[in-house]
């Protein structure tokens, strides 16, 4: 009686291994996107509020490749949005012509 009492330990034991194993060995694709953007940010030695900028569109974005701009550059960008809006508005652009032309001012 006690090989079968072993036995059927074992095979509940071993069901139970193989019901939690998957779930805790294998990270999902989220988990590797914070591990990746969590490392760079930390190679960055982002803190505060430009660390939480950096995860959010890190982590949006798909790739912790992705660059995040920096106070100075997010400013500038501001500003040439701005300065492409007021030509936009000088010329009397209007609907697609407008957001094509802002979009190409703004990469220039």
């Amino acid at each position: 009686m006690s090989a079968y009492r072993l036995s059927s330990t074992l095979t509940v034991l071993s069901a139970a291994f193989l019901l939690v194993s998957p779930s805790a060995a294998i990270a999902g694709p989220q988990q590797e996107k914070m591990k990746a953007c969590n490392a760079e940010a930390k190679e960055k030695a982002l803190k505060g509020d430009e660390r939480r900028s950096f995860m959010s569109g890190c982590l949006s974005s798909g790739s912790a490749a992705k660059q995040t701009l920096t106070a100075d550059e997010a400013g500038a960008l501001k500003d040439r949005k701005k300065q492409c809006r007021t030509e936009a508005t000088e010329k009397a652009l209007k609907g697609e012509e407008r957001k094509s032309f802002i979009a190409e001012c703004v990469k220039a």
